[in-house]
């Protein structure tokens, strides 16, 4: 063997044994606790010294040691899998079911809480039904809470009559549970598609966490919003007989619209502002799907609704309100 490939080798050992502890160290603590963790986490320790030791014995020996103990936390890692019956936490307790004949969709399990905090609110869960012959409009609905370069993506869909529906895929917390970025990395959170009323949902984000809310329309014509909406319904279908996890790069709020984006154009470009979700108006604007006049600027300020929902009268109707603007 050449000089430069042993370098190699022991160049990508030096990596793959402190990566893969780092990963594996990282797992265990989120899916494994008391007596099991430390018991866990001293047969890894044991398992990377005799790998280490192995490297100044034998080579071969120590790469064989370390492919087995991939070989083995792989196998534990694939018996982690989504569940249906945790103690979920209320708002993601039911994700949105559906039914569908011809024109006709029968959506279940929609999210139409009345919230009186950030944190609390009145549960309703309703049913309707929605004729997809009278289904007018598509918005994008983004929700910045922090970076504005990251935000939450829901999308409402529009009916003649004035009723708008909106899908929101989102983490399915347990009840003693909080969002993190790393544990959704690591298999902690299952995926839940919400459906929700826009007073519900949208309100929440404006009204009681503060967040800074745009709603974008969506040009499209009606044999592609029709796909689009039957695309969440798949979903929520896909859902309802088997779980998934949630992914914070590959299965989040922003990539599952993407993906069910491409049922419309197959070859839909993957794009940086994909992942860096505060600049999907952008994003769609390069495709030519986003509506409203002006710049850039002048649509931004336009589609920001967060201060106008604040001003809600009583008794006016929450989706026709934030619309007025």
């Amino acid at each position: 063997m050449s000089r430069f490939l042993k370098i190699l080798f022991d160049v990508c050992f030096a990596l793959s044994v402190p990566g893969g502890t780092a990963w594996t160290v990282t797992a265990l603590r989120f899916h494994l606790d008391g007596a099991v963790l430390w018991v866990a986490l001293a047969a890894l320790a044991a398992a990377v010294l005799g790998t280490v030791w192995l490297r100044f014995r034998s080579r071969r020996l120590s790469w064989l040691a370390l492919l087995a103990s991939g070989l083995i936390v792989a196998g534990w890692y694939q018996t982690i899998t989504p569940q249906q019956d945790r103690d979920w936490a209320i708002d993601v307790s039911r994700g949105v079911k559906a039914r569908v004949a011809g024109d006709q969709v029968m959506l279940s399990d929609i999210r139409d809480f009345n919230w009186t905090s950030a944190d609390d609110a009145d549960p309703r869960w309703i049913t309707r039904s929605y004729d997809l012959s009278k289904l007018e409009t598509v918005d994008m609905i983004t929700s910045v809470w922090d970076s504005p370069d990251i935000a939450h993506l829901l999308v409402s869909f529009g009916f003649s009559g004035g009723d708008h529906i909106v899908f929101s895929a989102e983490i399915r917390r347990e009840a003693n549970e909080s969002f993190n970025e790393i544990g959704g990395f690591f298999r902690q959170f299952e995926l839940v598609l919400i459906g929700a009323t826009e007073r519900d949902i949208v309100k929440l984000r404006t009204n009681y966490r503060k967040e800074d809310v745009s709603v974008y329309p969506v040009e499209l014509s009606p044999e592609q919003r029709r796909t689009m909406f039957l695309s969440f319904v798949e979903l929520a279908l896909e859902l309802e007989d088997r779980p998934k996890f949630y992914n914070t790069l590959s299965a989040n709020c922003t990539t599952v619209v993407y993906q069910l984006a491409k049922i419309l154009q197959p070859d839909l470009p993957l794009d940086w502002r994909v992942v860096m979700s505060g600049h999907l108006p952008e994003y769609m604007d390069s495709l030519g799907v986003l509506g409203g006049d002006g710049t850039m600027e002048t649509r931004r300020s336009a589609a920001q609704i967060s201060k106008v929902a604040q001003q809600l009268p009583a008794g006016a109707d929450f989706s026709d309100w934030i619309r007025q603007r």
